[in-house]
Order: C-alpha cells, then structure tokens, then sequence
C-alpha cells in the first residue's frame, strides 16, 4: 500500500467514530448482568487506551485526558466490584462493547504519533457517547437498586469525560 494511500485510510477510519458518536439516541437500560459487562469492559478499555496513550503519545491534551480517565475509571471499577457485590449479580459480556473495544485497542496499538493521537480522540468520543447513553438508561431504568445507585454515582465523570472527548476531538 502506498504512504498516501495508507494515509488515507488510516484518516477516514480515524474519522469514521465520529459519525458514529453524532446519532445519539436513546437507548433501553441492559439487564443487570449484561449491564455489569458493559461497565467492565468500559472500565478495563478506559484503563488500558490510557495507559496506550501516556506511552505512545506527547502531546499534553490527549495525556491530560488518558491521566483523568485512567483515575476516574480506575474508581468508577472499584465501586462496581462493590455494588456488584451487593446486587449479587454476575458478569455477562457484552459482546458488541467488547468486540468495539478490542478493534479501538488493536488500531491504537499500530499508530503513532499524531495518527495515534487522531484515533485516539474519536475512539474516546466514541466510547465516551455509548457510556454516557448506557449509564444513563441504567441510571433511571436499571432493575438493580445497587447498580442503579452505580450508575447515578458514575453518570457525572462520564459525563464530564465525554464533554472532554469533544474537545479532544476538535470539538464534534
């Protein structure tokens, strides 16, 4: 493949999550377990495309935003293991989040410099919309009074996380 083919590409599918995060809509609240999968996966994608991002890039916004995330998930995961304890609910994966995140964390892991930054900014918006959308349903629908309360307690950092992605992301 050519350099301005590979370019190319590597720019439309930097490009293409955007699209995605702009449909926002509302969503039904996951069963409990299915709900627990997804904030898992959530947690454990945010904690490893930051720690990605502290080694791969330089540039301070995108280090700024990984440092935040890394600790804001990193507590976000504690508090589920507790309240999921509490509801006694087991795990059930969330198979479309999982296959999204493993995609974003392969494409990141091929990038560098500021291709890496791009794909980096409009992964997170991308993730940070479907967490904001799910953690909401969850937090006024959800069955579970413990992973409700989760949700509830969760709902601002994400919130303020995907208004950080925006700019991240050159504002979209």
């Amino acid at each position: 493949m050519t350099t301005i083919l590979r370019r190319t590409f590597l720019a439309a599918a930097a490009v293409a999550p955007v699209s995605y995060a702009a449909a926002v809509h509302a969503v039904d609240a996951l069963p409990d377990a299915r709900f627990v999968g997804f904030a898992e996966t959530i947690n454990d994608f945010e904690i490893k495309s930051g720690q990605l991002a502290l080694s791969k890039s330089n540039n301070e916004l995108v280090r700024g935003f990984a440092t935040r995330s890394i600790a804001e998930h990193t507590k976000a995961a504690q508090s589920l293991s507790r309240n999921r304890s509490e509801a006694g609910v087991s795990m059930a994966p969330h198979d479309a989040t999982a296959r999204m995140t493993n995609d974003a964390l392969n494409q990141l892991n091929t990038l560098q410099g500021a291709q890496f930054d791009t794909a980096y900014a409009n992964i997170q918006l991308r993730v940070q919309t479907a967490a904001n959308e799910q953690y909401g349903a969850y937090s006024q629908n959800g069955k579970s009074g413990p992973l409700r309360r989760y949700a509830q307690e969760t709902l601002p950092s994400l919130q303020s996380l995907l208004e950080y992605s925006k700019r991240l992301a050159g504002g979209r």
